[in-house]
């Protein structure tokens, strides 16, 4: 695959990062978007490659049931939005479906505390070792390594890895990669409901249906705590040591399927 095709493929298609001049850009004044259409689970395809059923195996093995969930809620809101907003966005869904399902895998608890690292950062780094190192296959470093096992290029890993850690990155100056910004996008939105005029009211409740909530507004609370608490210096106080935690759970968009 040639440097371009690559950029394409993997998401490294440089988009504003900021979320407000993003949106401002795509429907510029005095032109409005039109209303969000509705998608359900079943219109959003998993990738059904090797290397997605890997991932796949592995995040829901090494992830408590409601980060498992919201992991898939965000696949589904991100991609929803995408048809809506970015159509031109011409990344491969597998590329965002391993972002999505590892974008949290630094917050268990296990790996909250097995660095100092920021729980996004380190989640990065662990997203580069699992998808490019065979012995990550099914149980972790541990495991037999395998020849079957299907591993990401290394430019495919790093996008990911890069997703990962800048997912809480929110700024309003610079760039960032599509893929980063829709993962940016739909965590922010699975997790305070903000920017919900991206997202069509039937499309939430179909989506939580199939992967429920569990409580997750004070779940993912309690982490942000947990982190902050374990690590002062933790970049989730960049969005506000007690007023991100706030936010989440003041998530009134979310809160009929708490």
């Amino acid at each position: 695959m040639s440097l371009p095709d690559s950029i394409r493929e993997y998401g490294y298609t440089a988009v504003p990062a900021s979320a407000k001049k993003l949106l401002g850009e795509s429907y510029p004044k005095p032109q409005s978007p039109p209303p969000a259409f509705a998608t359900s689970s079943s219109d959003i395809a998993i990738p059904n490659t090797a290397l997605a059923k890997r991932i796949h195996t592995y995040a829901k093995s090494h992830l408590p049931e409601p980060t498992y969930n919201h992991s898939l809620r965000v696949y589904h809101y991100g991609l929803a939005i995408k048809q809506y907003r970015f159509p031109e966005w011409s990344f491969s869904h597998e590329t965002y479906f391993l972002a999505c399902l590892l974008h949290d895998i630094g917050t268990t608890d296990e790996n909250l505390r097995q660095t100092r690292m920021s729980f996004e950062f380190y989640g990065g780094f662990l997203a580069l070792q699992i998808l490019q190192n065979k012995t990550f296959s099914q149980g972790g470093a541990d495991s037999t390594p395998d020849a079957a096992v299907a591993v990401a290029p290394s430019e495919q890993a790093e996008s990911v890895a890069e997703s990962i850690i800048r997912h809480q990155d929110l700024c309003e100056v610079g760039t960032v990669t599509a893929v980063g910004q829709l993962l940016q996008l739909a965590t922010i939105f699975d997790n305070t409901g903000s920017f919900v005029e991206l997202v069509h009211p039937d499309t939430i409740a179909a989506v939580s249906k199939v992967h429920p909530r569990l409580g997750w507004s004070h779940c993912f609370a309690a982490t942000i705590r947990k982190e902050i608490a374990l690590k002062p210096w933790a970049h989730s106080t960049a969005l506000g040591e007690e007023e991100f935690a706030a936010k989440v759970l003041g998530n009134t968009v979310m809160a009929p399927f708490e």
